[in-house]
Formats: C-alpha cells, sequence, structure tokens
C-alpha cells in the first residue's frame, strides 16, 4: 500500500514535510494547498504534485492522509474536519492554544476512531533514539537527571511571535516532549524563569528569548531545560541523562565530523544552522512511522495525548515564569 499525502501550509516546515515524504518508501505526495500562492507552486516544481484547495484535498479520493502545516490557529478545525473526512492525520506542534480545545480535539479523534499523529520529530532523530535505547537497555540504571539544551541561531519573525503562543508554547513544547519521552513519568511540578535577553521587541511582543525550565516527577526525577533565541554559534542540541549506573549523551551534529589542530590549537567545524538540516533524517523517520501506523492499523508513536500533555507543561511553566512559583500539575 502506498499512503497518499496532501500537505496543507507550504511553509517552512510544509517544504520540509514535502521532501520528507518524498524520501519515505511507501508514501507519495499527491497535493499541496496554501493561501500564497508562489508558496504552492514552489512545492507543485519541485516535487510535481497539484495544486489544490483544502476543500478539494479534504473530499479527495486519491489522498489518504494530510500533514497540516498551517498557523496554529487553524489546526484543531483542520484536524478535526479531516479526521472526519476519513483522512489520517499529521498535524505540527501544538494541536491548538488552548487546553481545553486541545481536548475536544482528541475527544473528536476517539469518537471518530480517527489517526492523530503530533509531530515531535526530535523522537526519530537517530541520535536520541540510540540515547533513549540505552535507557530502556538498563545501560546506565534508573533514570535520575535529565538535562536539555536547545538554543535557536536566532529569533523567528515578529509576526510568528505574536501569533505562535510563545516561546514556551513554541520552542520549549519540544523540549517538554523529549523530557517526558526519557524521564518515563510524567511531570508532577514546572518551576520556570525567564527573560528578554536578546532584542526589546520581543518583549514588547509579549514573550521571552531566554527561558530555564526545571521539571520534577513524583517519584522526585528531575528534568532542567535552556533555552534561548540567540546562539551566534549555530543550532545547539544536548542531551545528558544521568542514571544510577552512568551516563548517556547525544552531542551537536556538525557540517562535518573532524577536528583540525595546529599552531592555533584544535578547531572544529561549524554547527548545523537549524532544525531543517539538523532534523532532516528525524523528519523523514516521524513520516515513515506515521505511514507504518497508517498501513497497518497500528497506534501512532506520538499522539494527541502527547500534544495535549506537553501543552499543559507549557502554560504551567508560563504561569511560572509570570509568578516566581512552582505550579503542581493536577
Amino acid at each position: 500500500m502506498t499512503v497518499r499525502f496532501g500537505v496543507l501550509g507550504a511553509g517552512r516546515i510544509g517544504q520540509v514535510h514535502a521532501k520528507a515524504i518524498t524520501t519515505v518508501p511507501g508514501a507519495a505526495l499527491v497535493a499541496v494547498a496554501d493561501a500564497i500562492e508562489a508558496a504552492a507552486q514552489k512545492l507543485s516544481d519541485a516535487y510535481g504534485c497539484d495544486i489544490r484547495s483544502i476543500d478539494d484535498i479534504r473530499t479527495a479520493d486519491d489522498i489518504d492522509a494530510v500533514i497540516i502545516c498551517t498557523p496554529t490557529d487553524t489546526h484543531a478545525d483542520l484536524i478535526e474536519d479531516f479526521v472526519r473526512a476519513g483522512k489520517a492525520v499529521f498535524c505540527e506542534k501544538p494541536v491548538d492554544l488552548d487546553v481545553a480545545r486541545a481536548r475536544q480535539v482528541i475527544d473528536t479523534v476517539k469518537a471518530e476512531n480517527g489517526t492523530l499523529m503530533v509531530g515531535f520529530q526530535r523522537r526519530f532523530d537517530p541520535d536520541f533514539t540510540a540515547l533513549k535505547a540505552a535507557i530502556d537497555d538498563g545501560r546506565i540504571g534508573d533514570v535520575e537527571m535529565v538535562t536539555l539544551t536547545s538554543r535557536d541561531p536566532g529569533a523567528p519573525p515578529p509576526a510568528y511571535i505574536q501569533s505562535s503562543g510563545g516561546i514556551f508554547r513554541d520552542m520549549t513544547i519540544h523540549d517538554f516532549d523529549v523530557a517526558r519521552w526519557l524521564l518515563g513519568e510524567e511531570v508532577e511540578t514546572v518551576m520556570a524563569q525567564a527573560s528578554v535577553l536578546t532584542d526589546p521587541e520581543i518583549e514588547k511582543l509579549g514573550d521571552y528569548d531566554s527561558v530555564n525550565v526545571i521539571l520534577r516527577t513524583a517519584s522526585g526525577k528531575q528534568c532542567t531545560i535552556t533555552n534561548t533565541r540567540r546562539a551566534t554559534y549555530g543550532y545547539d542540541q544536548r542531551i545528558e541523562v544521568h542514571g544510577s549506573k552512568g551516563s548517556v549523551s547525544a552531542m551537536n551534529h556538525r557540517e562535518a565530523n573532524i577536528e583540525l589542530a595546529n599552531g592555533d590549537g584544535y578547531t572544529k567545524p561549524p554547527l548545523l544552522n537549524f532544525f531543517m538540516s539538523r532534523y532532516t533524517a528525524a523528519y523523514a523517520n516521524e513520516i515513515a512511522a506515521f505511514v507504518d501506523a497508517v498501513e497497518n492499523g497500528r497506534p501512532t508513536p506520538t499522539t494527541g495525548l502527547d500534544g495535549l500533555r506537553a501543552l499543559e507543561l507549557a502554560d504551567a511553566a508560563l504561569q511560572s515564569a509570570k509568578t516566581g512559583q512552582a505550579v503542581t500539575l493536577a
């Protein structure tokens, strides 16, 4: 079986997913929809797919699944519309910026016996999956502390910041998902600090650019997350997990895996620039996992509930940053 895809939204992340579809066996890109004609045409020219409206994709007999890459405030309605139309749905995070609305969407998917996978591509990165396998194999004993470093090379445009829900819901939400995945337990308390250190315009937009978060589970396991919108040296993505018998780490990716030594000292090539290049393999693996779930009727590896839990942590972190108090989750 070939899973035939429609991509909704031909912006940056839509381009990433369209490329991923074309690299995955058993997946075919049939159509793209975007309100900006030039963006849709770019994908059509690159991959030979049709340009159709969202309504035409929803009713099409030659499309089995959609990838939702449209603005965040459209996600919830589109998920429900396409699940009701019998399409399998892959949606970029978040499901919605409102927890109650996200819960409604999950209920709708369940009632329709639909398929929904939420895009948390870091779980599918080869290095991170190897790290998780080392944990699951017991090679570091019981997990005790997790440290996640995620630093972007620069801030997104102001218009994006205004609509994204803020750094906790847009950027840190990936780390919240990874934290749950690696801790193996749900988070009980959240403590966050947040500042604007890179650009005062971000503060005027009501957001932060530099945050640190400490998560704690009921058993006492901890995760520390550090994020910034400005890393002058490239896209910084690192994980360290400390356990009762040892630790395991995943380090940054560089343009080349070499080290030069001469009279000036030791130097290495720059880090990869941003998520499009750093997580190329992860995006392809993510789509392959979705295709497998659709073809074989299996549960998707990341679900609407995962999206909801990460959003709940984001809301708790924002509350903590504003109040200076730890937040306990229900």
